[in-house]
């Protein structure tokens, strides 16, 4: 079938694609994105407190992924958010912590049952936008450009969605001599392509990627920090995504994706490296200048939650809320936190490690 941007593309051909994807450049950059993505899951434990390492770098994937669909808050406002179950974050805010409970509920489906699938995929799209998900069955999706201009219809009906989705899944789980990382590219493409949600699907595609990542074992935890790389290249990326739908691309399309893994894959090692830098001056600090409040629990709180209140260390068992406010306001004194009193409450705000989440 021929494709024509303005109509539903329901020819989209089925995977794999028709065509050698094993070049000889792809193969070669598929080799230092391997060798990066190997250096980042090699680092993922150097911060034994993995929860707090989900967090940290889940919660800026989250916000930059949804900052692609224009969806635009800040560090500090996640946060802040994320601390406050009183007072309701901005709408933004509260529709990257969604996204935040979308990827940490992909994970924990992966981790009970290994299998990437259609109703895994709607179930994502569902924590995303809070209502429930299902393919879409009505016509009229269009993908249009900044001036509106119509530059890609999807296919459409339930049924034929779901025969794409089917055979996507297929692909996904087929035993394959073709490498994982060139998989990837070629799996992100089709989800994309298929578009089969109202809404939701960049970001549901892009938590995809990642739960793939971890269902080869390239990957233990949800940590790569792929969205950056995307939105400082959103014009090629959306450019690659059309050279393969108009001209069968696929060779520049995969290495795009390729150097985006390798890229951000030594970032966010460089970035979980930072963190453990900062945790290990903190502990130091606490042991010398606070040898009576030191506990690593006390320092990993602190870096669970950057804005943090007297009530979480109360929740933990530090102590009374008299007690623990002392500790909050010692810590403050030797400069590693940072009192701010926004609205009636009083937050102790970790500024270093928010500055390395921010960069």
């Amino acid at each position: 079938m021929q494709f024509d941007k303005a109509k539903p593309y329901n020819g989209l051909p089925e995977l794999p694609p028709s065509i050698d994807l094993e070049t000889k450049a792809v193969l070669k950059k598929c080799i230092s994105a391997r060798t990066a993505l190997a250096e980042l899951k090699g680092v993922g434990g150097v911060i034994p407190n993995q929860a707090l390492l989900i967090r940290s770098i889940g919660l800026q994937e989250a916000r930059l992924s949804s900052e692609i669909e224009n969806i635009v808050t800040t560090s500090d406002d996640l946060y802040q958010a994320l601390a406050d179950a009183v007072r309701a974050p901005d709408p933004a805010a509260k529709e990257v912590l969604r996204y935040q409970d979308a990827l940490a509920a992909g994970h924990k489906s992966l981790l009970k049952q290994p299998v990437l699938t259609t109703n895994l995929f709607c179930e994502i799209a569902a924590t995303i936008k809070q209502y429930d998900m299902n393919v879409r069955a009505m016509p009229g999706t269009k993908i249009v450009d900044g001036k509106g201009d119509v530059i890609y219809t999807p296919p459409e009906g339930a049924e034929v969605i779901r025969d794409k989705l089917k055979n996507l899944e297929y692909f996904i789980h087929a035993e394959s001599d073709v490498d994982p990382l060139i998989k990837l590219a070629v799996i992100h493409y089709q989800f994309e392509a298929i578009h089969p949600f109202t809404d939701g699907n960049g970001r549901t595609g892009r938590i995809i990627n990642v739960l793939y990542l971890i269902q080869q074992n390239l990957l233990t935890l949800p940590v790569l920090y792929l969205s950056r790389y995307l939105i400082e290249k959103k014009t090629e990326y959306y450019s690659g995504l059309r050279r393969v739908t108009e001209h069968g691309d696929w060779e520049n399309w995969v290495q795009f994706v390729l150097d985006a893994v390798e890229r951000t894959a030594l970032q966010t090692k460089e970035k979980i490296l930072q963190i453990k830098e900062i945790m290990d001056d903190t502990q130091e600090e606490m042991r010398e200048k606070l040898p009576k409040i030191y506990t690593k629990d006390l320092v990993e709180l602190i870096f669970y939650y950057p804005y943090c209140k007297t009530k979480f260390l109360e929740d933990k068992g530090f102590g009374t809320r008299h007690t623990t406010t002392s500790y909050l306001r010692a810590l403050e004194g030797i400069g590693i936190l940072q009192s701010q009193k926004i609205g009636r409450e009083l937050y102790f705000i970790n500024r270093r490690l928010l500055n390395v989440l921010k960069t």
